[in-house]
């Protein structure tokens, strides 16, 4: 049994912003999200516009990375999401996640993504100096 998730996705319910990287010809460019989180899929759906640069960055190179922070200066406090993964287009339930966390969203018709990570790393200093939490995806999943 993962004892490594739970944790993990109990900070990330308590936060709704993540900042994105994407690249393309090693030219690297970044954006903060709303996301809505689907812990049975552990994957992250945000809305973006498929014009924007980190979506055409996405369009060539689907690789991602992404943080959630606690922001704080009490370094007793200190909590980060690090994670890589891919991004692809959500699907219609995946999309209905996003809506019920953001409901006036529907209004603006946004295009949906998912952020499926395979690795997520939460450093919590609440644990322990420097703790970190380590999760991978299975190969099979």
């Amino acid at each position: 049994m993962d004892t490594t998730l739970p944790p993990i996705e109990t900070f990330i319910a308590k936060h709704h912003v993540m900042t994105l990287a994407t690249a393309r010809e090693n030219l690297p460019q970044v954006c903060n999200l709303f996301y809505a989180y689907i812990p049975e899929e552990v994957c992250f759906i945000v809305a973006s516009d498929p014009k924007t640069e980190h979506m055409g960055n996405v369009a060539e190179n689907p690789a991602v990375a992404a943080s959630i922070v606690l922001e704080t200066k009490e370094v007793g406090r200190i909590e980060g999401l690090q994670l890589k993964g891919t991004m692809r287009p959500a699907t219609g339930d995946e999309g209905a996640a996003y809506f019920r966390a953001f409901p006036y969203a529907r209004v603006m018709n946004p295009t949906l993504w998912a952020v499926v990570p395979h690795h997520m790393k939460l450093t919590d200093n609440r644990l322990g100096f420097g703790k970190k939490l380590i999760w991978n995806r299975a190969v099979s999943e």
